[in-house]
């Protein structure tokens, strides 16, 4: 196992600029994930640590090694695809083997590691089957095995989920996290998907036009968003925003609807701010503001609901169960303590 420490790195396409003096460090042991939007440059780092990228500045240091000028099969990794990239004429067993074999590792010596690992991933019934016989779950399986079986200091695993159904994507979530806890190696995964983040992340690094805004655990992150991009990103459905201006301890939007703020941040009179609030933090309360139901989303365990506040949407989320009606006249209450305020310009986290 090895930390991995990314200092100001920065990336070129010719004269166009991906990213913008990177700075990441990933502690010995961990589980990072990268995640933004697409084109934010978390699989264009993933591939410069791999070695499959150049770097146009900083340094990457792995193990306590700069790696800039490292090919790729001397830096003691091991990278999951989002294809999964198996050898179609070879059998689970021998894609398992593979990069042992061209090690020319000794037989007994292949056998025991691509042992050990279909036994820790269930894999050793399948071990004489080809990629074209297997599930896709299993095929990710082999994948990681593969990368199991070279111990390596630092596993990569690049959108490893995306070509997986829903129920599968869950399953493999868990199935990955266990892998961890069990091996502790060191690990960056990168996604688009903010709930794989949050699940199976020690630690996020929200990543959004090539800049870094925010690294942190994942309660953090969402509990405490550096700004309005990370809030927005992180949590499913997105925080609601509403626009407003500071007045007498409260947010006053343009009509007139009075949101409720707690006291340390009740200052400030006449600044134009931007509230934020999760859907899961609104109530219905008598002395709550009016909205207007325009959508109603049962899940089962929870409901969702979309609503009209003046001349906006807003979205709200309720565990309990209630009658809600399309054009019903409903009151929400804002939480206050755990409402955010946002500057206008800027939208860092006032």
């Amino acid at each position: 196992m090895a930390s991995v420490h990314i200092r100001s790195v920065k990336k070129r396409f010719g004269e166009v600029e991906v990213l913008h003096g990177v700075s990441i460090d990933i502690p010995d042991g961990s589980f990072t994930v990268l995640v933004g939007p697409s084109g934010c440059g978390k699989s264009t780092l993933l591939r410069m640590v791999a070695g499959l990228e150049n770097i146009s500045g900083g340094e990457i240091e792995i193990g306590g090694r700069v790696v800039n000028q490292v090919p790729p099969k001397e830096r003691d990794i091991a990278m999951v695809f989002q294809n999964y990239a198996l050898y179609p004429h070879m059998t689970v067993r021998d894609n398992m083997a593979f990069s042992l074999t061209l090690a020319k590792k000794g037989k007994a010596f292949i056998d025991e590691r691509v042992n050990k690992a279909a036994g820790i991933l269930g894999l050793a019934p399948l071990l004489e089957r080809f990629p074209r016989q297997l599930s896709g779950g299993q095929r990710q399986r082999v994948a990681m095995g593969r990368c199991i079986v070279r111990d390596p200091q630092v596993f990569l695993f690049d959108e490893p989920l995306s070509n997986l159904d829903a129920k599968l994507r869950v399953a493999m979530r868990t199935e990955i996290k266990e892998l961890h806890q069990r091996l502790k190696t060191t690990s960056v995964y990168v996604t688009h998907d903010q709930i794989e983040a949050m699940t199976m992340a020690d630690q996020i690094v929200v990543m959004h036009d090539g800049h870094i805004e925010q690294t942190g655990s994942p309660l953090e992150l969402y509990d405490r968003p550096a700004n309005r991009f990370v809030a927005g990103f992180i949590g499913s459905p997105s925080m609601n925003f509403i626009d407003g201006s500071q007045k007498d301890g409260a947010i006053v939007t343009a009509d007139g609807v009075r949101l409720p703020l707690d006291g340390a941040k009740a200052a400030n009179d006449g600044r134009a701010v931007v509230y934020g609030i999760r859907p899961e933090h609104l109530d219905i309360a008598d002395d709550g503001f009016e909205a207007e139901v325009v959508v109603i989303e049962p899940t089962g365990s929870e409901t969702q609901l979309v609503a009209r506040l003046g001349s906006q949407e807003i979205v709200a989320i309720f565990r309990e169960r209630h009658e809600f009606a399309p054009g019903q006249k409903i009151r929400l209450m804002p939480r206050a303590p755990v409402a955010h305020l946002f500057d206008v310009s800027s939208g860092q986290r006032i």
